[in-house]
């Protein structure tokens, strides 16, 4: 009776109900159910495990999932609805549209009660004490596939103590560290010899690259930087890290529970063995049996209560710190490339201002060389204009006065653009 009463405890309100009328219908106004029916009875589930059956009869908004269980590793497609996961967590509407792929959300890892959400690149995942379900999507279908792939050879060749939940959150990350490294190890190859090409060539097809390579290191460096800051997040709060021991709470709450049994039993073993006494009790000195079994269950919900509260000081976070910080040395790593490789964009751009600037300045000295040019070649025209009046003068007359001119004024001419260039040296308009 005691262990069916704590198996009761155990359940879900849900699976609570499924085995009381489970129970109605085995009494002794049992009919016998089709064999249809009777297939699915008897799916119900303890703890913080899914019904998969029940799950799948239900209408609406249903996504596929694929669900690892911890004990096994094995391995299987279920369908479950949003309000039945958030019935059977204790999951609220936020954290799981955090996991839709309707949406574009950023990377986040939230520790609840009874499990954690994770939405690491194409990785998203619920983790509880007991099972892990990761969302499947047409477009991560291979991220899906080696994610339970590695989380099932880590099940199969657990070497240490780290619970489960533990377990597929190292996968999470691993899968998500490693996809955004190689994304940055692509980005790396792609971008020094464009930059290298550009720094000889300037062209516009060599700029457009550019633009659209910076564009993409942008938007990865901010995918890295927001998983560096989920991890560094979690690193610096305790209470986060000690609400995502899914195993150790299970756990403790179980024992909890068993103590409550425990006194429920003393209370009634107590009641009835006072109620066997003949001798008579005063109803002043002696407090009935069940005030007495009132103030023990009042004693172990309120150690049951400050269980809860007191979370980040039962539990050794260090398990849990060392793991997020080995993961966040990687993203670091990683952000470190990134951040090379944009000041390597920054200083390939500098030098092509660079570049680009000393070429305004070779324009603007060959321009101002042509004005000097164009200066002493007017010159020439106002002796030409002054010669081509039509009055006579006595220098048309005289042998060779014609070639004397030309002399003399090219002469003029060289001696003023030789004047203009030593003014230029001297102010240091340009070097000679």
């Amino acid at each position: 009776m005691d262990h069916d009463h704590l198996k009761d405890r155990l359940l879900l309100p849900s699976s609570r109900a499924a085995a009381a009328t489970a129970a109605s219908a085995n009494g002794p106004h049992h009919r016998r159910a089709p064999p249809a029916a009777a297939g699915g009875a008897g799916a119900g589930a303890g703890g913080v495990s899914i019904d998969v059956n029940g799950l799948k009869r239900r209408g609406g908004g249903r996504r596929s999932w694929v669900r690892v269980d911890a004990a096994t590793g094995a391995a299987e497609a279920v369908e479950v609805a949003k309000p039945a996961l958030m019935r059977r967590l204790d999951l609220p509407a936020r954290d799981l549209r955090l996991l839709d792929p309707l949406f574009v959300y950023p990377s986040a890892i939230l520790g609840r009660e009874r499990a954690v959400v994770c939405n690491l690149e194409r990785v998203r995942c619920i983790i509880t004490a007991d099972e892990a379900l990761v969302l499947r999507e047409q477009d991560a279908e291979e991220a899906v596939r080696r994610y339970v792939d590695e989380l099932q050879r880590r099940l199969v060749d657990r070497a240490d103590d780290l619970p489960f939940e533990f377990i597929a959150l190292e996968v999470a990350l691993e899968a998500a560290c490693s996809f955004l490294d190689s994304q940055a190890i692509e980005l790396e190859a792609e971008a020094y010899p464009l930059l290298d090409e550009l720094t000889t060539k300037i062209s516009t097809l060599n700029l457009e690259r550019v633009r659209r390579l910076k564009s993409k290191l942008v938007a990865l460096t901010r995918r890295v930087q927001k998983v560096r800051d989920e991890i560094e997040q979690l690193m610096d709060d305790d209470g986060d890290m000690a609400e995502m021991y899914l195993t150790e709470k299970k756990v403790r709450m179980e024992e909890s529970m068993l103590n409550d049994e425990d006194l429920h039993g003393i209370g009634n073993n107590h009641s009835g063995f006072s109620a066997s006494l003949s001798a008579p009790v005063s109803p002043v000195s002696t407090p009935p049996a069940s005030r007495r079994l009132e103030k023990e269950f009042s004693f172990a919900r309120s150690r049951h209560s400050s269980f809860k509260s007191s979370d980040s000081s039962q539990y050794n976070i260090e398990e849990l710190e060392m793991l997020l910080e080995a993961y966040f040395v990687v993203i670091d790593y990683t952000l470190s490339k990134l951040t090379s490789l944009k000041e390597y964009i920054d200083d390939t751009e500098d030098f092509i201002n660079i570049q680009l600037d000393n070429v305004r300045n070779q324009l603007i000295q060959f321009e101002l060389l042509l004005t000097t040019a164009t200066f002493v070649v007017a010159i020439f025209g106002v002796v030409s204009g002054v010669f081509g009046m039509n009055f006579e003068v006595p220098l048309f007359s005289v042998p060779h006065a014609f070639e004397w001119t030309l002399a003399i004024t090219g002469v003029c001419g060289a001696v003023v653009f030789c004047c203009f260039l030593w003014y230029f040296r001297k102010r240091r308009f340009f070097p000679l």
